[in-house]
């Protein structure tokens, strides 16, 4: 059975989107980006907004059961591969071994001209609960 993952606020409401799905002991995280409560990118330049998104990860893996130390897989989208050191040091702030498995992208561009990363993941369910947690 899949189960809806949201936290409140929800930007992904308004495009249809579900920020998570729980599905058995499996949570697949949508891409979360550098967006404050506002919905708006955070000012700072890459490492603010890389900050920011894991912070989101962090609150929708929380919302389906989880944590960032039960992420499985992780990809991260960059529009500049030039930031990768910065990524690199992101993943040492927020991960811990074992590291996830981690795939990293650059991209033409992100949903908003300024967003310069974007994270998703898929990550173990070890307690039971959140859901439609709000």
């Amino acid at each position: 059975m899949l189960e809806r993952i949201i936290t409140q606020p929800d930007p992904y409401e308004p495009y249809l989107l579900s920020q998570g799905i729980r599905f058995g002991d499996l949570l697949f995280i949508s891409g979360q980006a550098g967006a404050g409560d506002d919905g708006r990118i955070v000012d700072g330049g890459f490492i603010a907004q890389g900050e920011q998104a894991f912070a989101n990860l962090q609150r929708a893996l929380e919302a389906g059961g989880s944590s960032l130390r039960d992420v499985i897989k992780v990809t991260i989208f960059v529009t500049d591969m030039g930031h990768f050191q910065d990524v690199v040091a992101l993943r040492r702030q927020f991960f811990s071994a074992p590291y996830p498995a981690d795939t990293i992208a650059e991209i033409k561009a992100l949903y908003d001209p300024r967003a310069m990363i974007e994270i998703e993941a898929i990550a173990a369910v070890r307690q039971r609960g959140g859901g439609d947690a709000r």
